[in-house]
């Protein structure tokens, strides 16, 4: 969570109010905090005790990022047959599906769509791996393997085959959810 506060003390304020509703709808609370003119409280059900949580701890909590896992994770290029070859044959070793975006570089969705596709790629880091195709740069054999007539076109392979595509005609939120739907069907 980030706040843009130009007081300390509005952060601090909105980020007491935050807890204090979140833990206000659990029903069976084990703590819950509350704000009082000399500061945020936050009680702990199982000790019985109110705790004070400082402003600088506030602070830390709201605008210290999470660097546990990446936010976005650049899409590998694939260039030829020989090595998409190479690319199935590791996740069929790996039993690991691969996403293959098949785009253009004078495609207008395409290019809007790909920094998506890789915060997407972020989010299934470890499960799948995301590469693409910029099929001006490539030789038209590889085109022709993934029987790719529109762009962009997403497709995800498992077991050294194609399983199951979205074509992206329409708003990129739109094919990034299928997609995400798509992901989860094989994973």
């Amino acid at each position: 969570m980030s706040i843009l506060a130009a007081n300390p003390q509005i952060l601090f304020t909105e980020v007491c109010k935050r807890d204090y509703q979140h833990h206000q709808s659990w029903s069976n609370s084990s703590c819950f905090s509350l704000q009082k003119t000399a500061g945020c409280f936050q009680f702990d059900c199982r000790n019985r005790s109110w705790k004070k949580i400082s402003r600088r701890d506030l602070r830390v909590e709201a605008f210290w990022p999470d660097f546990s896992r990446p936010t976005v994770v650049e899409m590998e290029p694939i260039n030829d047959c020989d090595h998409l070859d190479q690319i199935l044959l590791r996740a069929k070793e790996l039993s690991q599906p691969i996403l293959i975006d098949w785009m253009a570089s004078w495609c207008r969705k395409c290019i809007y769509l790909k920094p998506m596709m890789e915060k997407l790629a972020a989010e299934f880091d470890t499960k799948i791996k995301f590469y693409y195709v910029d099929v001006n740069k490539v030789p038209q054999a590889l085109v022709k393997r993934g029987n790719i007539t529109k762009m962009p076109t997403i497709q995800l392979w498992k077991d050294g085959e194609m399983k199951e595509e979205v074509i992206g005609g329409h708003k990129a939120w739109l094919v990034i959810e299928e997609v995400r739907e798509m992901i989860k069907k094989f994973l």
